[in-house]
């Protein structure tokens, strides 16, 4: 038993500087990625075989066994985790550098709605100068509603306060 844990417990540490070599690693990620998935499904493996072999040991020394073998679980589980983080921040990133590129090559168009009007009213005749004096109409009329509604409301306001 003692062997095969030195030698998993080497290969921990081993994908331990394989996961700080992920992090520097711009192109060769995946590759690397690859390669530590690999490895800690060995250990997986070897665990399993380790937990058998520790449960064989005598009586005095079985729980020191197994308490080893359930750190050696924890280190392993920890860097699973830690390399399905790494994954899922890559994809990210990738998923965020994609969509930069999509906008930035997207190509924009003014107003659909103002382009639309003067479009109908090139069709239908209507010059430039025709649809600017109704476009300052609509301006001023605006400005006429506004004026008319606080009419009302005061002449309403006055009514009130002279009934009552």
């Amino acid at each position: 038993m003692e062997p095969l844990y030195q030698q998993t417990h080497k290969q921990v540490h081993e994908i331990q500087s394989h996961m700080g070599r992920l992090e520097t690693a711009d192109k060769q990620s995946v590759h690397i990625e690859n390669e530590i998935q690999a490895r800690i499904d060995q250990i997986f493996s070897q665990l399993d075989r380790l937990e058998i072999l520790s449960s064989k040991e005598p009586p005095n020394k079985r729980q020191n066994a197994k308490l080893r073998v359930d750190q050696l679980k924890y280190d392993v589980q920890h860097l699973r985790t830690a390399l399905r983080n790494f994954q899922h921040q890559r994809c990210a990133r990738e998923e965020q550098e994609r969509q930069r590129e999509e906008l930035l090559s997207r190509t924009f168009t003014t107003n659909g709605t103002q382009k639309k009007v003067l479009d109908i009213a090139n069709m239908l005749g209507l010059s430039n100068t025709v649809m600017r004096l109704i476009e300052k109409r609509a301006f001023q009329d605006k400005y006429f509603m506004l004026g008319g509604m606080l009419l009302t409301c005061l002449l309403m306001f006055l009514m009130v306060q002279y009934l009552t």
